[in-house]
């Protein structure tokens, strides 16, 4: 760990590297380099750069007989506060090598409060829900393809059957088939008429997406059509983007996890903990056992980085997702507990005409504790 004296200047940062036992060495120098100053130490006279700037190798571990977990001390300044030039300080050229992986970070108390974490968080996101102590239920709008009133009368289904929120596939954006602004005015009338008819507090979260000035214009949008959450996919349209919206928007925001695993950043590290430090308040994630091929230890770490005491910041509510059907729902709730949000989404659109009754199955698995709300 950083020197006691000025803990709060340094990030410790834990790298996975393949590497023979005689060349480890300088290959932790290397990241550390690359990870600083970007430049051989022969270049640098300044004395305050050395001293404060440069990165140093904190520790080499054998985890293999050819890999180590090396963990180096960044320089918190490099950082500027900013969440792309933290994760460009973390792993920005070292993510170039491919015997290199992002593994953990730690960070200080005073940077921690300079992100904020989670406007809302699970608190929040129940508060807005009603549901108050199970967990909360998910689907998603698909295919794409469908026009602005295929996709509300889908939604107003959903909603109708007692669903908790509602969010685009992360695959629609503004495309001439389903235009932002028709879709999301279309699919929030929806659910509000839904939910007028039922007294439900079903959420509609459209997909926002696009450079920061495009996410903010849609933001307006979806707000001025009565929308209260959002997703956002970050390694999309950039960590910086998932930190501006979750400060501007007023709403919380789910962070949905496309592009994640091409990073080689540890799911637990990227997933939990950073999404978490950049405001998001939900973040979706593999499940084990369905599409993708995460572990349960992997997604028990992402929702423990997600919820875990941390910083003092907000807790933030995993979602795991990615062909999950509602056979597995006792699964799932005895596996995540309570604060959780179940997302299912292909399994229950495959029952065609049959949707609210598969919808409604869902909502009554997920509500087995006799909680109505």
């Amino acid at each position: 760990m950083p020197p006691p004296d000025n803990a709060d200047r340094w990030i410790a940062a834990t790298y996975r590297v393949r590497s023979a036992p005689g060349a480890i060495d300088a290959r932790a120098e290397a990241i550390a380099l690359e990870q600083s100053i970007e430049a051989p130490l022969a270049a640098v006279d300044d004395a305050r750069v050395l001293r404060e700037v440069v990165a140093r190798v904190a520790n080499v571990s054998p985890v293999a007989p050819d890999s180590f977990d090396v963990t180096i001390h960044l320089a918190v300044e490099t950082t500027g506060f900013e969440a792309g030039q933290l994760l460009n300080m973390l792993f920005g050229n070292t993510s170039l090598h491919e015997d290199v992986t992002l593994v953990d970070a730690s960070f200080p108390d005073s940077f921690t409060a300079r992100f904020g974490g989670p406007r809302f968080g699970i608190a929040g996101i129940r508060a807005l829900t009603g549901a108050r102590e199970r967990p909360l239920t998910c689907s998603a709008l698909k295919p794409q393809g469908l026009s602005p009133a295929q996709l509300a009368a889908i939604a107003g289904t959903f909603a109708r059957a007692g669903l908790d929120v509602i969010k685009d596939d992360h695959g629609l954006a503004d495309q001439a088939a389903a235009p932002f602004a028709e879709r999301v005015r279309a699919v929030q009338h929806a659910v509000d008429e839904a939910n007028r008819e039922t007294g439900g507090r079903c959420i509609y979260a459209p997909s926002v997406t696009g450079h920061y000035g495009q996410l903010l214009d849609r933001a307006v949008v979806a707000r001025e059509a009565g929308v209260r959450m959002m997703l956002v996919a970050p390694m999309l349209s950039g960590v910086g983007g998932l930190a501006a919206l979750t400060r501007d928007v007023g709403v919380p925001v789910i962070a949905h996890p496309a592009l994640a695993g091409a990073a080689r950043i540890a799911p637990p590290l990227l997933l939990g903990k950073l999404f978490r430090l950049f405001g998001a308040d939900a973040t979706i994630f593999p499940n084990a056992g369905g599409r993708f091929s995460y572990s349960a230890e992997t997604c028990a770490d992402i929702a423990g980085a997600a919820r875990a005491p941390w910083h003092g910041l907000a807790p933030m509510l995993p979602v795991p997702a990615g062909g999950m059907t509602v056979g597995r729902v006792p699964e799932m709730r005895e596996r995540f507990g309570p604060d959780t949000m179940l997302l299912i989404g292909g399994s229950l659109l495959a029952a065609r005409e049959h949707l609210f009754e598969r919808a409604r199955e869902f909502v009554v698995a997920v509500q087995g504790s006799g909680e109505s709300a």
